[in-house]
C-alpha cells in the first residue's frame, strides 16, 4: 500500500477528483495548504500599490491505494492537475505500513 500526496492549484480540484473517481479511487483527503516551489511566490498589485505573495494558495490531496494502482493514480492526477503553467505542483509518493477502517475493524487493503 502506498499514500500518493499531490499538491495542486486549488481550481483543479474538481477535475482532478473526477480523473480519481473514474480509475476506481472513491476516497481521498483534500488540505487547503500555502507554500511556494521555484517560483518563489508573487507580486500583485492592489489598490495601485505593489505586495509581494510569499506563500501561494494549493490544495494538498492525499490517497491511500493499493501498490499496483500508484502508476495509474499519478498519471490520473497529473493529468488532470496540469496546466503548463509554473506552480502546477507535485506529486509524493510513500510507503503506508497499516491501516485499519475505524467502524468494521478491517485492516491493510480491505480497509482502503
Amino acid at each position: 500500500m502506498k499514500i500518493v500526496m499531490a499538491i495542486i492549484k486549488p481550481f483543479k480540484l474538481e477535475e482532478v477528483r473526477d480523473a480519481l473517481t473514474g480509475i476506481g479511487v472513491h476516497g481521498l483527503t483534500v488540505t487547503e495548504v500555502k507554500g511556494y516551489g521555484r517560483q518563489k511566490g508573487h507580486t500583485e498589485i492592489y489598490r495601485g500599490a505593489e505586495y509581494a505573495v510569499s506563500f501561494l494558495p494549493k490544495l494538498k490531496i492525499e490517497v491511500a491505494v493499493a501498490a499496483d494502482l500508484v502508476t495509474s493514480v499519478i498519471e490520473a492526477i497529473a493529468g488532470a492537475a496540469r496546466t503548463g503553467q509554473i506552480g502546477d505542483g507535485k506529486i509524493f509518493v510513500m510507503p503506508l505500513e497499516k491501516a485499519v477502517r475505524i467502524r468494521t475493524g478491517e485492516t491493510d487493503a480491505d480497509a482502503l
